[in-house]
């Protein structure tokens, strides 16, 4: 073979290898992208949380015991059957004196036959069991428990998913006004860079506007870094994959925080935790029932069709003479009625009383938790939206500061160091306004919860 063809078959070959590698390494994948408004992140979560997939399980479980307790009240039928092979078939005493023996003696003899077959149905109905009837009677209570379950959940996952989104979207204005910052500082620094070139300003001027840039740089990492965790969070809150991209469409409104505050009468029914030891309460009451009502005796019918044959030889299929199926068919009634037993019926009934108690003693400290909840939240929607209104026209002062300490800085006027703390006191300022705007935003969740109306 000549280095001409050796060298035609070399590139041919790889040219093979790359098109295999190309056809093996498939094309990036492009992220999907989820522009999200608050409720559609909350109708989301509610969808994909797997707290709330759970729950939503427990229901049909319920409900599938409920069928398993409907099933006790329907005819339940059951078939059998058995087949004996008697090696060595049963053997009686008979007195010999049906022989002509000896009065008081007996002689051995072999009754039946070698194979014996059996097959038949047997059916029973419960015509009266209270503790069955109560347990009917349960069924919707014990499905609407486990619903309200459901409906906490549900808020639960709600509320937080509310309260992370709006720490998110403040902290994404909180790092706008980070570079609005930076940029200020970088304009400062050029600046006093130009008049230090000039002979105007000090080397130190120059490092002081330096390093102001550097920390405002720095704490634009941080915040950034946070954002990004709490996106992870939220989206591991929604159980979002944290390979897609979530996009926050909603933006901060004072308007909106302070509106829907009007409300001045609630109700305990609306809170879902209160509903559900209502139910908790009916739930108990079915018990007491069901253990009493097992003072009454139970009545059940019942009835049985068998056929049996009996041959010395295995031909149970064949017909003819001596080979007969003898049907045996039966139908009753049961009354079982219950006299004594050790006064356990008693000891259950008053368990159940004692659970009950226990239930409504739990609703009232409930009622008087939901009036200091309600107490609370007021009291913090009211101190939280008097300090974001202060920390926003304090904000609005501090940069009022910032922007006339920079124009007597620029004229001449003032020197760095008063700009460096008018800059410090606007980004306290800053701070602390969306700190506040956070905190409105979390005590109007918590009213809203408090009072049973979270949207």
């Amino acid at each position: 073979m000549s280095y001409i063809t050796k060298g035609i078959m070399g590139a041919m070959m790889l040219l093979l290898v790359a098109g295999a590698k190309a056809q093996v390494t498939p094309p990036p994948a492009t992220p999907v992208v989820n522009e999200f408004s608050v409720r559609q992140a909350v109708e989301y979560a509610k969808k994909n949380s797997i707290r709330v997939k759970n729950a939503l399980l427990d229901i049909r479980m319920q409900q599938e015991k409920n069928r398993e307790i409907t099933a006790q009240a329907l005819p339940q039928l059951s078939g059998s059957g058995t087949f004996n092979d008697y090696l060595t078939v049963p053997t009686s005493l008979l007195p010999a004196e049906i022989t002509g023996g000896p009065a008081g003696t007996y002689i051995p003899v072999q009754f039946g036959t070698k194979y014996n077959v059996t097959g038949g149905f047997d059916a029973s109905q419960i015509l009266f069991d209270g503790q069955v009837f109560v347990g009917l009677q349960a069924r919707r209570t014990s499905v609407d428990f486990y619903s309200k379950i459901s409906d906490i959940t549900v808020e639960l996952i709600n509320l937080n998913v509310q309260k992370i989104y709006y720490q998110l979207v403040v902290g994404k204005e909180q790092i706008a006004k980070i570079e609005a910052n930076i940029e200020r500082s970088q304009k400062l620094y050029n600046d006093t860079k130009a008049m230090f070139d000039q002979g105007f300003k000090e080397r130190l001027d120059v490092d002081k506007a330096q390093v102001q840039l550097n920390n405002l740089q720095t704490e634009k990492i941080k915040a950034q870094n946070q954002l990004d965790v709490g996106y992870a969070g939220l989206k591991f809150l929604m159980n979002m994959p944290q390979k897609e991209k979530l996009v926050l469409t909603d933006t901060l409104s004072e308007d909106k925080i302070k509106s829907d505050l009007l409300v001045t009468e609630y109700n305990y029914k609306d809170r879902n935790e209160y509903q559900l030891l209502e139910l908790q309460k009916k739930l108990n009451e079915y018990n007491v029932k069901r253990y009493k009502l097992s003072y009454i005796p139970t009545l059940s019918a019942f009835g049985s069709y068998q056929k049996n044959a009996q041959r010395t030889s295995f031909d149970f299929f064949k017909g003819g003479e001596n080979r007969q199926w003898f049907t045996t068919s039966l139908i009753g009634l049961k009354l079982s009625v219950p006299i004594f037993d050790g006064f356990a019926k008693r000891a259950r009934v008053n368990q159940a009383k004692i659970d009950l108690q226990k239930t409504e003693n739990t609703i009232q400290n409930m009622r008087d938790s939901i009036d200091y909840d309600v107490v609370q939240a007021n009291q913090k929607i009211t101190a939280a939206l008097l300090t974001m209104d202060n920390q926003k026209r304090n904000m609005e002062l501090a940069e009022k500061v910032y922007n006339t300490t920079r124009i007597k800085y620029d004229q001449g006027l003032g020197d760095n160091l008063e700009v460096y703390n008018a800059q410090a006191d606007l980004k306290v300022a800053q701070n602390d306004y969306y700190s506040a705007v956070y905190d409105a935003i979390v005590a109007k969740l918590d009213y809203q919860k408090a009072i049973g109306k979270l949207e």
